[in-house]
C-alpha cells in the first residue's frame, strides 16, 4: 500500500501529460465522459499530472480507464482493514492489533538488561554470538529500536477501529456541527467516503453535514454556483498540491472542499481544511481547520498520516524500513521457538509455567489496562481462558498438541 500509494496513487489517479497553455474548465472535462454522473473531482497533483477519471486537464482526452476503487492499492487496503471479510475481520484486526501492544510490552521487559552489562545488547546486536542466541540478540536489538514507532503505529491503525474508536474514541472527539449554527443533514460527513474507504478526515466522520438553503454565513461566490466556479475558489486558497471536491448529493447537498494530508493532497497534517458551500447563494457555511481539532484529533491527523507515509520523502522511508524489520522481527521469532522447541516434538511446545513468578500481579495489572483501553485485547484474553477452561481441559490430546 505504502509504494502504490506513492508511486501509482491510491486510484492509479497519477498519470503525466503534456502542458499546455491552460487546463481546461472542470465541466468540459465532465462532458468527456458521457453518460456518467461525477460524484467528485481532485484537481491535479501539478500541471504535468492529470488526476480523476483519468482525464487530461489541458485536452479533456480520456488518459486512462479503469474500475474507481477496485485497484491493487483498494485489494491491499480491504486486506489491511477487513482480511476481505467484513465487520468480522476488522474485529480480528482490531484484537490482532491491541494484542500486539501487549506483546510490546511483554517483549520489552524480556529483553530489558538485568545488568549494566547488558545494556549493550539490548541496543547493540551481540555478532559474536553463534545459534540461538545471535537469533535472540538480533530479534530483540531489532524490536526495541522500532518499539516506539510500532506503538504509534498500532495506536494510529486503531483509529479506524469498529469498536474502540468507532464507538469510544472518535465519539469523544468528533468535532462538534453546533458551532456552524447552520441546519444539519441527518447524514454525517461518512457519506463522503467512497466504496468504503476512508476518505473523511477522522475528526469529522462522524459530525453531520450542513444543508443548503441558507442566507446565513460569508457570501464565497457572486457568480453562478457551477463546479467551475467553486473549483475557481479552491484554487484561490492556495493549497499545497492539490485539493478534493466532493459535488452536492440531492437538493440540499452542499460543495465541499477538502485537503488534507491522509488522502495524499498535502504533506502537511496542519494544513488541513474543510470548507461546505452552499449549492444555492455561494456562501461558505462551515470552514474547519487544523486549529479547530480538539488535542487527540490533531495527534490523529499526525498519527494516520505517519502511519500512511505522507508527511514527505523521509516517511516514506521509514516506513519501508519500518515495514522490513517488523518482517525481520516476526522471521526471527518464529526461527527462535523452532530451536526453542525440542526435536520432534509433535506440539507447539510452549515454555513451561515457572515455579516462581514475582511479577505476576505486575503482569496482570498490565493486562487488564490494556483489556480496559482496547476492549478486543480484552475479548480475545477471556476467549483464550475460556477455550482453555471449558475446551481443552476436556480433550487432553489437544490440549498436549497446543501445550
Amino acid at each position: 500500500m505504502l509504494w502504490i500509494a506513492c508511486f501509482q496513487g491510491i486510484g492509479e489517479e497519477k498519470r503525466s501529460v503534456i502542458p499546455g497553455e491552460a487546463p481546461l474548465p472542470i465541466s468540459a472535462l465532465q462532458s468527456a465522459v458521457p453518460g456518467s454522473t461525477a460524484s467528485q473531482y481532485v484537481a491535479p497533483l501539478g500541471p504535468d499530472h492529470a488526476a480523476g477519471v483519468t482525464l487530461g486537464p489541458y485536452t479533456a482526452a480520456v488518459l486512462h480507464s479503469f474500475p474507481w476503487r477496485a485497484g491493487w492499492y483498494d485489494l491491499a487496503n480491504d486486506i489491511h482493514g477487513t482480511l476481505l471479510i467484513g465487520t468480522t475481520g476488522d474485529l480480528l484486526i482490531e484484537a490482532a492489533a491491541s494484542l500486539g501492544l501487549l506483546l510490546v510490552i511483554t517483549g520489552i521487559y524480556l529483553h530489558w538488561p538485568r545488568s549494566v552489562s547488558g545494556l549493550r545488547e539490548m541496543l547493540v546486536p551481540a555478532l559474536h554470538k553463534r545459534g540461538r542466541a545471535l537469533w535472540k540478540s538480533l530479534h530483540g536489538m531489532t524490536a526495541f529500536w522500532f518499539s516506539i514507532l510500532l506503538v504509534l503505529f498500532l495506536i494510529s491503525g486503531l483509529s479506524w477501529a469498529g469498536i474502540r474508536t468507532g464507538k469510544m474514541v472518535q465519539a469523544w472527539n468528533t468535532f462538534p456541527a453546533e458551532k456552524w449554527g447552520e441546519p444539519l443533514s441527518d447524514k454525517t460527513h461518512a457519506c463522503m467516503n467512497h466504496d468504503g474507504v476512508n476518505e473523511v478526515l477522522w475528526t469529522l466522520e462522524q459530525t453531520p453535514m450542513p444543508l443548503s438553503g441558507s442566507l446565513a454565513r460569508t457570501r464565497a461566490i457572486d457568480r453562478p454556483v457551477t463546479i467551475d466556479s467553486v473549483a475557481a475558489f479552491a484554487d484561490g486558497l492556495g493549497f499545497e498540491r492539490r485539493f478534493n471536491l466532493n459535488l452536492p448529493d440531492g437538493a440540499m447537498g452542499v460543495w465541499t472542499i477538502s485537503h488534507d494530508s491522509m488522502s495524499n493532497d498535502g504533506p502537511d497534517p496542519a494544513a488541513d481544511r474543510t470548507i461546505h458551500i452552499d449549492r444555492y447563494s455561494g456562501n461558505v457555511l462551515a470552514d474547519v481547520r487544523y486549529a479547530d481539532y480538539s488535542t487527540y484529533a490533531k495527534a490523529m491527523a499526525w498519527g494516520i498520516a505517519l502511519h500512511e507515509g505522507d508527511l514527505g520523502f523521509w516517511n516514506f522511508a521509514l516506513n519501508t524500513a519500518f515495514i522490513v524489520a517488523m518482517i525481520f522481527v516476526s522471521v526471527s521469532g518464529l526461527v527462535l521457538w523452532w530451536k526453542r522447541r525440542p526435536a520432534r516434538a509433535g506440539r507447539l511446545a510452549a515454555p513451561p509455567v515457572p515455579a516462581d513468578m514475582p511479577m505476576w500481579k505486575g503482569a496482570v495489572l498490565v493486562a487488564l489496562v490494556l483489556a480496559m483501553a482496547f476492549p478486543m485485547a480484552g475479548a480475545a484474553l477471556l476467549s483464550v481462558i475460556a477455550v482453555d477452561l471449558l475446551v481443552l481441559s476436556n480433550a487432553p490430546r489437544l490440549k498436549h498438541a497446543l501445550s
